[in-house]
């Protein structure tokens, strides 16, 4: 085994989906399955139950995670040994974010971060923006660009960047460019096209609940490029942050329906730990992020760049 191995097989046991774990590391599902069962003929034991319905770590496999995340860890540290000989910071930083994320938040920290830290690298995981708290949470990430909840739990560390309104987007080619009525008529009538979890979703159930209001809802999917895809198809309307239709592939093709006041803005930043743990040379690195994410102004960053 090498740790290459142990890298696929933390991220399939973190995500315990073999899809979304393969996509991470840059393989094929059927590779990821193969690469699985070499380790598990090196080993001699089982370490995930696999069904058509779900993956689950053996008691083995929880044994083996302990010994692959020691591993890495180690790797880490005597690299990061090597790096203090110049009195540099380096490491692997994993970062999970959004697709919309990397191409609308992401860039001013890459650049501060490369040019006051080169020796940090990224390994970026792109997901549904519900995934990534958990992921932080989880210690598969140790930052993460998300929407920020109203009152987050004190062992996150939040640092707003920019500010977004939520709205309903709809296909300029499709069948919903003019929709008319109050919100509550909208949503009622027209066909919606809505995340699955998040708070975005939470926002929109607690106010057609509020409003005693049946939402025409015509389909769930994960992410705001999935959402979006959708709407592109005319299959409804999608709730989507608006900076999701300011940047990227979306900024042709649609139109912007406001969803009101009652959804507020979507409040987007850094989310990593409140707590900094880990080996000698995970500490320098999660305070070389934390300086450069607490020491610099980033709205002021945006708005020079005319994204406000």
């Amino acid at each position: 085994m090498d740790f290459f191995e142990l890298r696929a097989f933390l991220q399939l046991s973190g995500t315990l989906h073999f899809a979304r774990a393969a996509e991470a590391v840059n393989l094929s599902p059927s590779a990821l399955s193969r690469l699985v069962a070499r380790l598990e003929e090196e080993l001699g034991v089982t370490l995930f139950e696999r069904s058509s319905r779900e993956v689950s770590l053996t008691e083995e496999g929880r044994r083996f995670e302990a010994f692959a995340k020691s591993c890495l860890a180690g790797q880490e540290e005597l690299l990061a040994s090597f790096a203090r000989a110049g009195d540099t910071v380096s490491g692997t930083l994993h970062v999970y974010a959004s697709v919309t994320a990397c191409y609308t938040i992401m860039p001013p920290f890459i650049r501060r971060l490369s040019a006051k830290y080169p020796g940090i690298h990224l390994s970026v995981e792109t997901g549904d923006p519900a995934g990534a708290m958990p992921a932080v949470r989880e210690g598969r990430a140790e930052l993460a660009v998300a929407a920020i909840p109203d009152t987050p739990p004190d062992f996150f560390d939040c640092i707003s960047v920019r500010t977004s309104p939520l709205v309903f987007a709809a296909s300029c080619s499709g069948p919903y460019v003019e929709v008319s009525g109050s919100p509550q008529d909208i949503v009622s009538s027209v066909p919606l096209i809505l995340p699955k979890a998040g708070i975005a979703r939470e926002r929109f159930d607690s106010w057609v609940r509020s409003r005693n209001v049946t939402p025409r809802v015509a389909a769930e999917t994960e992410g705001n490029e999935a959402i979006m895809a959708l709407a592109a198809l005319g299959m409804g309307i999608a709730l989507v942050p608006k900076i999701v239709l300011e940047n990227g592939p979306y900024r042709e093709g649609f139109i912007c329906h406001s969803a009101g006041n009652a959804l507020g803005g979507y409040d987007i930043g850094f989310i990593q730990r409140t707590r900094i743990s880990g080996t000698e040379g995970m500490r320098r690195m999660r305070l070389a992020v934390t300086d450069i994410l607490h020491n610099t102004r980033w709205r002021e960053e945006f708005a020079a760049e005319g994204k406000p």
